[in-house]
């Protein structure tokens, strides 16, 4: 059975946030300590483009956006967060939920998204390309994770074809 992409809700926030716990225990895609409250986690995404991949009433996985500036100039450009449930992942999930996010995102108005990905975390990075974005940085012990190890971050760009 295939996950099906929707909205993602408040409703969706305890599984939504489950599966953000799984990222912070294994340290490899986030430099948050904690899990935010949903009014925490509402306030610093964009309204629109928020996936949720539900398969048999089960959340696999979610995305979103934020704004990477509070300037009118770059209300166009977004930082793209996307997690999936450890069960689900090397299933296609991840490239269902940011495939549909680079596309409504166009629908938006947003010319690029942009992601900042450990480098360690390879396969996010082989997700992220085979969507089309490109590696545009790398920055080097860029901050400490919350096992107080220093982190590389590869910086990856989406430019809208569309202008």
């Amino acid at each position: 059975m295939a996950p099906v992409l929707r909205p993602m809700t408040g409703e969706d926030w305890p599984q939504a946030a489950a599966i953000y716990r799984q990222a912070l225990e294994e340290g490899r895609s986030t430099f948050q300590t904690l899990c935010p409250s949903w009014e925490e986690w509402d306030r610093g995404h964009l309204p629109v483009c928020r996936l949720a991949a539900e398969e048999a009433g089960r959340l696999a996985g979610w995305c979103a956006l934020s704004p990477t500036s509070s300037r009118e100039c770059y209300r166009g450009v977004a930082e793209v967060s996307i997690y999936l449930d450890r069960a689900f992942r090397g299933r296609g999930v991840g490239r269902m939920l940011l495939e549909r996010l680079c596309a409504q995102s166009e629908e938006e108005g947003i010319w690029s998204l942009y992601a900042a990905v450990f480098a360690q975390n390879q396969a996010s990075i082989r997700l992220f390309r085979s969507c089309g974005f490109r590696e545009i940085g790398y920055r080097e012990r860029i901050a400490r994770d919350r096992f107080g190890q220093w982190q590389n971050t590869v910086l990856l760009e989406r430019r809208s074809p569309t202008p």
